[in-house]
């Protein structure tokens, strides 16, 4: 493909040609790859909840003198606490721990810590939460996910076929393996945001797998267009149509959450990574995935159909009996075409005459 030809199909001027329906195993091995490795990612390292959901404290503070990692965990151990602490660029102490509800010398402990540090007791910003409050948000979050994967699967499955809305759910599901799998792998914290952007991720790669889903039923529904390619050739000629708004549609949303990841706080890092990962992934399940995945689930449904049945052959049905008009205009029901025939030679003024039978000659005027 030269340049001049690739621009027209950047641009929309012109149709590309990709064998995407005819290499899906291609494509499903690189998924089956990032899945297995994401699941083994979730097994083996499990991910990094922050305090919201599994509940403690997180308490971080200025630091103006040398104290060390070393020096704080003594601090804490001296309360009965253990925890994460880190010492960020020699000026700032973030400290992870138990939560202090329970605890009877809380306000001592930050005491000790302020003079340790060399601040006052205002400069520390405590954030507590309890176990209970963690777990609560931890169930509604399971929750609102499975509603919203049940609320999409009725929503394809309507305004579409089951087939699609079973693509659209194998693609979700793809998509959420292989963004868990990479918080999972590069131990980035899980976060409220991070289940926030899931939920944002679903509802992008939806709109894409929709955008396609639609051009396919639009062209199936062209009968000529069906008879003359096949199922399969229809659906990469859907997918070649609509590639390439696949692309600047994912383009468009990962340039400014790659800003939001390069140049935004810790918090909106947290939101932009889930997002970055979420919509590529989205954007390529959406071509590569549920498109070939419907592909066999119509064929299959195809292959199931029980098949007409050819008269002539054992099994095959009767058929039907004709139908001639009898002498006063009624119909009356024949058993077979040859039957049909015979019946249709006895009524009167249609029968033929019989061969070797000689036609009389019509009778002469007498001439007056």
């Amino acid at each position: 493909m030269t340049f001049r030809e690739f621009f027209d199909v950047y641009r929309g001027y012109r149709i590309p040609r990709f064998k995407l329906i005819e290499h899906r195993n291609w494509w499903f091995t690189f998924s089956g790859i990032l899945i297995v490795l994401s699941i083994l990612g979730i097994t083996l390292r499990g991910f990094n909840y922050s305090i919201d959901f599994e509940g403690g404290a997180q308490i971080s503070y200025p630091l103006h003198t040398g104290e060390t990692v070393q020096d704080v965990e003594a601090t804490l151990a001296n309360y009965g606490l253990t925890g994460e602490v880190q010492v960020v660029s020699g000026d700032s102490v973030a400290i992870r721990t138990e939560s202090l509800t329970g605890l009877q010398d809380s306000a001592k402990l930050l005491n000790d810590l302020a003079s340790q540090a060399g601040i006052a007791n205002t400069d520390i910003n405590v954030e507590d939460i309890g176990p209970t409050w963690g777990s609560e948000i931890s169930k509604k979050a399971l929750r609102g996910l499975i509603m919203v994967l049940v609320a999409i699967t009725l929503y394809i499955a309507f305004r579409f076929e089951w087939t699609m809305a079973a693509g659209a759910m194998i693609a979700l599901v793809h998509d959420v393996t292989i963004t868990a799998g990479v918080y999972a792998l590069t131990g980035r914290v899980v976060t409220p945001e991070t289940v926030i952007a899931i939920l944002t991720i679903l509802g992008f790669s939806l709109y894409d797998t929709v955008v396609i889903y639609d051009k396919v039923k639009e062209n199936t529904e062209s009968a000529a267009l069906l008879a003359r390619m096949g199922y399969t050739k229809v659906v990469d000629l859907s997918l070649n149509q609509t590639v390439m708004r696949s692309v600047n549609t994912s383009l468009v949303v990962l340039l400014p959450i790659l800003s939001l990841l390069l140049f935004g706080g810790e918090t909106l890092k947290n939101f932009a990574f889930a997002m970055f990962v979420g919509v590529a992934i989205g954007a390529y399940s959406s071509i590569f995935i549920a498109a070939p995945v419907l592909v066999i689930l119509k064929g299959r449904q195809m292959a199931t159909r029980t098949p007409q049945r050819v008269p002539g052959r054992p099994g095959a049905p009767r058929p039907r009996p004709a139908r001639v008009p009898a002498a006063d205009g009624a119909e009356i029901a024949v058993a077979s075409d040859a039957a049909a025939r015979s019946a249709t030679a006895k009524q009167g003024g249609g029968s033929r005459p019989r061969t070797g039978q000689k036609r009389r000659p019509p009778a002469k005027r007498k001439r007056r």
